[in-house]
């Protein structure tokens, strides 16, 4: 059984929007901090309504003038701001996998192998090794640091996946491990959980989330052993998988809800990574049991699930068959997307791997379709593990290195504009790589190759501003062109709406779609950030 974690971290544009419009020192100063920290709380709002409202005459017919309002509005016209959690849960997640933390691949990270037992592929056979617990600790304590984090974050990526194991939660409940091959090394693991709560405390001073998964349930050493896999095939294996989730879910939640206030960085728990059921069913019905489980021991975190490569049969199932415990839940499916494993991805060149996936006809229109249908029921798409991984044949015929890296960023962004068109969220496999030379699979070494963007997504300024990028001038810009292109938008469609309903007898409100409109423009804006990937 094997776990998935994603701590979820996902830029400004300085395109002109507008006439800048002078704006009061004290209003100003407030959007500053409110730009800097995106942290507004509903007083903010309130006040920044009320500076709008000051700034017209009584006069002003094409725009409320201040006889329409009441200075005791804001007790009748709540605006809400976002809350931190729905933010954090609803936003697009841009994130990077940090693969061979816990649940390690040789292929990314070989040291922690060097003692273990044959074949010396999984985490069973590291397990079983000589030194087991020091070098699994050592791993833990340095493959992913704080400065880490800090470029992670740097680069606008919001939200991180990290694939655990079930055993990694046994030292929040030892008994996770009964009748498991795990059970003789509680001692080797016991210290991990420790290190993953941090880890989403590490992630949280950063705005980043985070998201969890049980359950061997397929033939692969990431997995978690060597052995065949049989997770659908025995019962034990599955009531211990939702066991696993039960346990994972509440101490997931008693984690959370220690602090105060409490952490709402956690956005998503997966159940099962890349399932291989012998058929629908069995799966179909193990999900409806483990999606109750999940809901109810950890209420309102969103639940992912693999679709086994095949999204609009699952999307069908989320849409039609399912019936959550929480009518409230999120449940998203999980789609990875490679191009290098099969024989016909081999066959294949790295420009028509391009173009199929701007082709509207094909994968775009899939996902358009899958996005919708599970939209429609509350639910949504993501493509958590993709990479820019090519076989060398879908590379034979493409000369030169500088037309190698073209050809591969290009390819690159090809994927990047399927998944911000159709997708809530997008995980690059894998975040690095212990040895470098792999720009198709290790997302630093991408970034530095300048085959991926250096940003994505928005860049919080408060970033900017301590890495001396932006200066508080730049800032109070920024601020002027926000506000600036806010009440643009917000008097033609002020005046469009009152001019509409002045042809028909009635008393009308106008001010409250004034109020309106300025509350859902500060809420849309914290949700803002659909900016060109490698755009500045």
């Amino acid at each position: 059984m094997q776990a998935k974690v994603a701590v979820h971290v996902h830029k400004v544009t300085s395109t002109h929007f507008g006439a800048p419009t002078t704006i009061p020192a004290t209003k100003f100063n407030e959007m500053r901090r409110f730009f800097q920290g995106f942290k507004s709380d509903v007083d903010k709002f309130k006040d920044q309504v009320q500076e709008h409202v000051a700034q017209f005459s009584p006069g002003d017919v094409s725009s409320p003038g201040v006889e329409d309002f009441d200075e005791h509005e804001s007790e009748h016209t709540k605006i809400f701001p976002v809350r931190q959690e729905d933010l954090l849960k609803y936003r697009k997640h841009r994130g990077v996998n940090l693969g061979s933390w816990f649940v390690l691949e040789r292929w990314i990270t070989d040291s922690p192998f060097r003692e273990a037992a044959a074949p010396a592929a999984s985490d069973l056979d590291v397990a079983k090794g000589r030194n087991a617990k020091s070098i699994l600790e050592r791993h833990w304590d340095t493959w992913i640091q704080p400065a880490d984090w800090d470029w992670i974050a740097a680069r606008g990526i919001n939200s991180v996946r990290i694939p655990i194991g079930y055993y990694h939660v046994c030292g929040a409940d030892r008994s996770i491990l009964d009748g498991t091959d795990f059970w003789p090394f509680y001692d080797v693991y016991q210290g991990a959980w420790r290190r993953i709560t941090n880890a989403i405390l590490e992630a949280n001073k950063r705005g980043i989330t985070v998201q969890l998964a049980p359950g061997k349930q397929n033939a692969d050493p990431h997995s978690g052993t060597s052995n065949p896999a049989n997770f659908f095939h025995d019962p034990h294996n599955l009531r211990r998988g939702l066991y696993a989730l039960q346990s994972l879910s509440m101490h997931l939640t008693s984690f959370l809800n220690s602090h105060d206030p409490p952490l709402s960085n956690v956005v998503s728990i997966e159940l099962v990574n890349e399932p291989a059921p012998p058929n629908d069913g069995v799966l179909k019905r193990w999900y409806d049991d483990a999606i109750r489980v999940v809901q109810r021991g950890a209420r309102g975190v969103p639940v992912y699930i693999g679709e086994c490569w095949r999204p609009e049969v699952y999307a069908e199932y989320v849409a039609r068959e399912l019936k959550q415990e929480d009518p409230e839940g999120l449940v998203v499916l999980d789609h990875h997307l490679y191009r290098c494993f099969t024989q016909e991805d081999i066959n294949t060149s790295v420009y028509d791997h391009t173009g199929r996936l701007r082709d509207h006809n094909g994968i775009l229109s899939t996902f358009t379709r899958v996005a919708e249908l599970v939209g429609r029921a509350g639910g949504a798409l993501s493509v958590c593990e993709w990479s820019g991984g090519l076989n060398e044949g879908s590379l034979k015929h493409v000369r030169g290195e500088d037309q190698r890296r073209n050809a591969r960023r290009d390819f690159l962004r090809a994927q990047l504009e399927l998944y911000e068109r159709t997708c809530a969220g997008w995980y690059f496999w894998t975040y690095k790589k212990e040895y470098r030379g792999d720009v198709g699979w290790s997302f630093r070494e991408a970034v530095e190759e300048g085959v991926f963007p250096m940003k994505n997504g928005r860049i919080d300024a408060g970033i900017l501003v301590r890495k001396k990028r932006w200066t508080d001038a730049d800032v109070e810009r920024e601020c002027v062109r926000r506000v600036g292109k806010m009440e643009e938008e917000r008097k033609k469609a002020y005046d469009a709406h009152r001019s509409y309903w002045s042809r028909i007898p009635g008393r009308y409100e106008h001010r409250r779609f004034w109020y309106g409109f300025t509350a859902g423009w500060n809420m849309a804006w914290r949700f803002y950030d659909s900016i060109e990937p490698d755009g500045e």
